[in-house]
């Protein structure tokens, strides 16, 4: 599995520590930004993790900015994007099982990091459910043209 990975200022901090965390699980990445804690804007690299993931170049995304839900709106916009916030380990399940979420949403100034690498972990280690949701996921790209 290859994860794409991008923060903003606020969110740089947790990023290289999920980042650390990758590379202890050998969990291979693209760490598409920021890489400094100059303020910057968030939708760059939300849609620079957004692309990689609905082209195929990762098979997921994680996005860390101050709450998660700028990069969450900005990733949501990209075609074939299912991007979902998740501040506890049972949203970051369910966003997974009934959603196949393909990009988590974290934020840096609202999670520990101990919680957000217990929640990146299971998000990670979640399988889509199917049944009565794939029609469902099948219905939104219906709707949307994703």
């Amino acid at each position: 599995m290859k994860v794409a990975l991008g923060a903003d200022h606020a969110g740089y901090i947790l990023k290289e520590a999920i980042k650390a965390w990758f590379n202890k699980k050998n969990i291979e990445y693209k760490d598409v930004g920021t890489f400094k804690l100059d303020s910057c804007d968030y939708p760059e690299y939300s849609y620079k993790v957004g692309t990689a993931v609905a082209s195929g170049e990762a098979e997921m995304g994680v996005l860390v900015c101050g709450t998660g839900i700028g990069m969450c709106i900005t990733a949501n916009k990209i075609k074939g994007v299912r991007a979902a916030q998740a501040y506890d380990p049972q949203m970051a399940q369910m966003s997974r099982l009934h959603n196949d979420a393909n990009v988590l949403c974290l934020g840096g100034r609202i999670l520990e990091e101990s919680a957000a690498i217990e929640i990146v972990e299971i998000w990670l280690n979640t399988s889509f459910e199917g049944g009565r949701h794939q029609n469902r996921i099948n219905l939104i790209g219906q709707l949307t043209g994703k």
